[in-house]
């Protein structure tokens, strides 16, 4: 295989992800600017080894590095225009000012924070003053570095938060007033300070800045390598190269569209020219990408958020994870498979693939920070004492090996690209901590619940008179389609805002309607979750897709569909653990037999989905044994011993003929030649 280009990678992902379109500069600004960032790094990578600060003065800090530095990377505009007549460096005069402004906003709080004790609930002027600075500075950074839409949805909840008295039935509150919703979103920890910028601060950073230095020492290349002595040489070799390289970078990325453009640079024109087509190609690249935000051990932003609102070890929530990823990455590998064998596709020829112990002896060093990254998140100590140790390997590791020896030079642009990848997550969680806020002074959450569940009751009460033998009862009806209805929440909120923002907004608001539905938290929490990151692949805002299509110079919004029914197996694990929990193993009542059962009959399910989906089995299917083949896979996937095995009744038929066609086909090489 071809070796990873960090600057084509770079500018891929610079051209395709909106959270690195930053503006040009010259000198003096990308000076001060690379220093800001290189010291933003410097600050979390000490704190982390030595010792965190009090609570506010760390968020603090981390907020001023943060939004300070967007209104200098990032311009008003998208599309860099002329430089301003009073500007340096390429930055107006007046986002130099915005930028200073931002950061003592920032540092107010931790400023006062010993006399707020006797403020909170009564805020002086010169407090709702700096809490409206921190509000629109809080907004306008999320719009330069993320889009409009998660703006304006935050905007539209501080409209319900004042205006609550004129909202229609339960969602009615007596309505805050300015000053009250500046106290509650600026003095308190239920707003800007809240969860969402203290777990970006202490875990998200921290493992961003792991996942650069990684892949700097050859973590990455390692990946593709050992994916390409794994599985090049099989039908269809570079996407299963693809499949297996994607599981393991996202293990050090949890980015999709990083993944996406580090990987698929190397493996999307492999898939073309073997035979796969483009938009094919781009998609499978694309699906398998996104599974690296649900991959221990580093995964994306919103599992640290899981931390803080479950109050459960990182580890636990790796276990849970580890499962319903393997079926993430079991049901793209079946399609690919499956479509290779379709298509007649052959693997990598020895002269195009590496040789293990070549690979090994030239990489093996990179998999040490790894290793201990994970050795101590086992050991039960923190994510970021972990983190902090990783970082620390290596640094040691990239000195030490001369295959990708780390020079001071590239140290520093690690740390400077470490903190460029972390500033739109720290806007988004700024802003995402304007809703949390709102949510929790309102009490809108319990409310958009009570809404949810009755309305899944009462069309739950529709549809049962027209399902026969009572074999679904009212709530497990009305369980259902929350969900449902939960799950399409999720995908559309997820279409314009990040998968971090989406997770938290619906876990604050559909979370509790699940739990008033028996539903565990630890599950409820994994389902919305699993739904957001579905988005990245989703259209019409499938960023992930669209990257891939980028490479592959393919039609976007085909890659897109065709990335979505790749995934098909993740849109069903969700509701496979929620029916039976043993599939995430850390929740109560885990018995073995339960876990067996249900993971047993999942992968089977997932393998004959993918024959449906493909249209080939053991040779190709006509449109009765793909509708057969589909209704059997979801009764398959269902958790239970009677689903499952009128599953297996109704595939059998279809093996039986599909054995019977291929042996046919067989005997006449010239018809199975034409299909093909």
């Amino acid at each position: 295989m071809p070796r990873i280009d960090p600057d084509q990678a770079k500018k891929l992902e610079e051209k395709y992800d909106p959270e690195m379109q930053m503006r040009p500069m010259v000198a003096p600004a990308t000076w001060v600017v690379g220093v800001l960032l290189f010291l933003l790094s410097c600050f979390h990578y000490y704190t982390a080894g030595f010792g965190l600060l009090r609570e506010a003065t760390h968020r603090g800090i981390h907020l001023a590095f943060v939004l300070g530095l967007i209104f200098l990377v990032y311009g008003f505009r998208r599309k860099p225009g002329k430089a301003w007549f009073f500007s340096i460096g390429g930055i107006s005069l007046v986002d130099w000012t915005l930028s200073i402004l931002t950061a003592a906003t920032c540092l107010y709080v931790p400023y006062v924070f010993d006399e707020l004790a006797f403020r909170v609930g009564d805020p002086l002027p010169v407090d709702v003053f700096f809490g409206t600075m921190m509000i629109l500075a809080t907004l306008e950074t999320t719009r330069r570095s993320m889009g409009i839409a998660l703006p304006l949805i935050a905007i539209g909840f501080m409209l319900y938060g004042l205006f609550g008295q004129y909202a229609p039935g339960v969602l009615v509150h007596p309505g805050a007033t300015w000053k009250g919703l500046v106290n509650h979103l600026y003095l308190t920890s239920q707003g800007i300070y809240g969860i969402a910028v203290g777990v970006v601060a202490t875990y998200v950073f921290h493992f961003v800045l792991f996942g650069v230095l990684a892949n700097r020492i050859g973590a990455g290349q390692l990946f593709i390598d050992l994916a390409s002595c794994v599985a090049g040489r099989y039908a269809g070799g570079p996407a299963k190269v693809s499949v297996f390289s994607s599981a393991l970078f996202g293990m050090i990325s949890g980015s999709s569209i990083a993944n996406t453009v580090t990987t698929g640079a190397l493996t999307i024109p492999a898939m073309k020219r073997i035979g796969y087509r483009p938009h094919f190609a781009a998609a499978v690249e694309a699906t398998a990408s996104t599974g690296g935000q649900i991959t221990p051990p580093i995964m994306g932003a919103a599992a640290f958020i899981m931390i803080e609102f479950l109050e459960m070890p990182y580890r636990t929530i790796l276990l849970a994870a580890t499962v319903p990823a393997l079926m993430h990455y079991l049901g793209i590998f079946t399609m690919v498979h499956l479509e290779a064998k379709r298509l007649g596709l052959r693997g990598l020829r020895p002269d195009e693939m590496p040789r293990f112990l070549q690979v090994m002896r030239d990489g093996w060093a990179a998999l040490i920070p790894l290793i201990l990254l994970i050795a101590i998140i086992a050991s039960g100590r923190t994510p970021y004492m972990a983190a902090f140790w990783g970082i620390t390997g290596c640094i040691v590791v990239g000195f030490l090996n001369s295959s990708n020896r780390l020079t001071l030079t590239d140290l520093f642009e690690c740390f400077k690209t470490g903190a460029q990848y972390a500033l739109a997550v720290g806007a988004s969680a700024a802003s995402v901590g304007i809703i949390v806020g709102v949510v929790s002074l309102t009490g809108m959450g319990f409310k958009v619940s009570f809404m949810v569940t009755n309305a899944s009751q009462q069309l739950a009460e529709l549809i049962l008179p027209y399902i026969p033998f009572g074999i679904v009862q009212l709530q497990g009806a009305t369980l259902f389609l929350t969900l449902v209805f939960t799950a399409v929440a999720c995908i559309l909120l997820g279409a314009g805002i990040p998968t971090t923002a989406t997770y938290i907004v619906l876990v604050s608001i559909a979370a509790p309607a699940l739990g008033l539905l028996g539903v565990a938290p630890i599950v409820a929490h994994f389902f919305v979750f699993y739904y957001g990151v579905l988005a990245d692949i989703t259209p019409p805002v499938a960023l992930a897709a669209y990257a891939g299509a980028g490479i592959a110079g393919a039609n976007p919004f085909k890659a897109g569909n065709t990335a979505f029914r790749l995934a098909a197996a993740k849109a069903l694990v969700p509701f496979v653990f929620l029916y039976s929990p043993a599939m995430l193993i850390v929740t109560e009542g885990f018995t073995w037999g339960a876990f067996v059962l249900t993971v047993s009959g999942c992968v089977v399910g997932i393998m004959v989905l993918g024959a449906a989906l493909t249209g080939y089995f053991i040779t190709h299917m006509n449109w009765l044994e793909r509708a057969v083949t589909f209704f059997a896979a979801l009764l398959l996937v269902a958790p239970g011993i009677k689903s499952g095995l009128v599953g297996l009744l109704l595939i059998i038929p279809v093996i039986i003929n599909q054995v019977v066609s291929r042996r046919q086909k067989s005997s006449k090489p010239g018809i199975e030649k034409a299909i093909s």
